[in-house]
């Protein structure tokens, strides 16, 4: 199993640019069976998941070809609606392609997603199964780890989802594409990346509005045609690369970003004295003369701050002066990896597994390390890249799901990162 050393301490300098985003790409792709004609994508990040998603594509009996970050995707040939479990098991992004299989088949099979250890019970399904259920389909389940979604005609939905999902509202919003009617859906997620999946569909022949607001409404279409889409930039990627010069006080220019969607992380960088400049596509960050200050935050579906950044910004806090609570309100056990921060010299105190509070500064020193999830890795790859000594990351597969060439980029800034298979 390969795993990353790094030699914290050194200087970094110069420019990174962004991937495309993650949590984009694993929707756009399973869209592509919505349409029998094929898909032009660009700017896809090269990444473990991206991978898992094209192999579970081709085993339904799509066609892909590939140059570089470019990707043309036919799926006219799809000839079973039936998710191979040894693949779906894989990544949780497979759950993706439930509600367009189930739109253009009106069949899908397949077992409980894979993915990153977090949330309690496994991260349930439960949203998505009743939205399927709402445009009239059928679902039987086998001992909780197998399912059969069928119905001999879908009909439009007026939907309103009992909690906030990014994902259950872009499956939902998916699968309304091609039912012919009008469906609704309210109190949906907010995120730039559905926004950016409706716009997709919309050069597809799609007729979706209101996406990245709380009601969305949908024309279903029998049929939609060819499309080209670009992915977003990773807004994830982004706040980490934006962190790690913080907490390195080091001058980088983040390059091919949207600034935009990061907002509330850079309002709360500007009060706990980081130093920046934005630009349409890029931020500059600056030295700092000032020590850092301590600023409590609370996980929140967008535009609050990103569950996903939580991770990054407890490394942060550990190097600002005070005391900051951090309060996770999206997933259980997110917060757990913060034992190993502890493990190289922060002080942090979990409260209960929601909330933790972390006393500043305090010199972290290099140790060896397991990746537990995706998030929590690279926050282990910024603690380490600023520790003192040498630290160990194991398990960096989960780090290779969402990062594209992560040491290449980091070496380019002056990091002391290799991987050693």
């Amino acid at each position: 199993m390969p795993k990353f050393i790094i030699n914290g301490g050194r200087t970094l300098s110069g420019k990174i640019s962004v991937s495309g985003a993650k949590n984009s790409a694993l929707k756009i792709i399973p869209a592509a069976i919505l349409s029998k004609q094929p898909i032009t994508l660009s700017n896809l990040p090269i990444i473990e998941d991206v991978e898992r998603s094209f192999e579970v594509l081709v085993d339904l009996g799509a066609k892909i070809s590939k140059n570089g970050q470019e990707v043309i995707i036919e799926t006219a040939s799809l000839n079973k609606s039936e998710m191979n479990p040894k693949l779906a098991d894989k990544f949780r992004g497979s759950v993706m392609f439930i509600g367009p299989l189930l739109a253009r088949f009106k069949e899908v099979k397949f077992p409980h997603p894979g993915g990153c250890v977090i949330g309690a019970g496994g991260r349930p399904i439960d949203l998505f199964l009743e939205g399927y259920q709402a445009f009239g389909a059928e679902i039987k389940e086998e001992s909780g780890k197998f399912y059969n979604i069928k119905a001999e005609k879908l009909h439009p939905a007026h939907y309103f989802f009992p909690l906030v999902s990014v994902t259950a509202t872009e499956s939902m919003m998916m699968t309304a594409t091609i039912i012919p009617g009008t469906t609704i859906l309210q109190n949906c997620a907010m995120e730039p990346e559905i926004e950016a999946l409706a716009n997709y569909l919309n050069t597809q022949g799609a007729k979706i509005t209101g996406a990245g607001t709380p009601t969305i409404t949908i024309e279903g279409q029998e049929e939609i045609g060819a499309g080209k889409f670009a992915v977003i930039p990773d807004r994830i990627e982004t706040g980490s690369f934006v962190i790690l010069a913080a907490a390195a006080n080091a001058e980088i220019e983040i390059e091919n970003c949207n600034p935009e969607h990061i907002m509330t992380l850079l309002k709360i960088l500007k009060k706990i004295g980081v130093n920046f400049s934005t630009g349409p596509d890029w931020i500059k960050m600056e030295k700092r003369q000032t020590p850092l200050l301590s600023h409590d935050i609370k996980t929140h579906e967008y535009p609050g701050f990103a569950t996903d950044l939580q991770s990054p910004y407890v490394v942060l806090m550990t190097q600002a002066t005070g005391t900051a609570l951090i309060h996770e309100t999206i997933y259980d056990r997110r917060l757990l990896w913060t034992d190993m921060l502890s493990q190289m010299g922060a002080q942090i105190t979990m409260c209960d597994p929601h909330r933790v509070v972390v006393q500043g500064p305090t010199r972290l020193y290099g140790k060896r390390l397991m990746s537990p999830d995706l998030r929590a890795g690279i926050a282990l790859v910024i603690a380490a890249l600023i520790a003192d000594g040498r630290t160990e990351i194991d398990n960096i597969y989960q780090i290779d799901r969402g990062y594209e060439k992560l040491e290449e980029r980091l070496r380019a800034l002056g990091a002391d990162i290799e991987r050693v298979e």
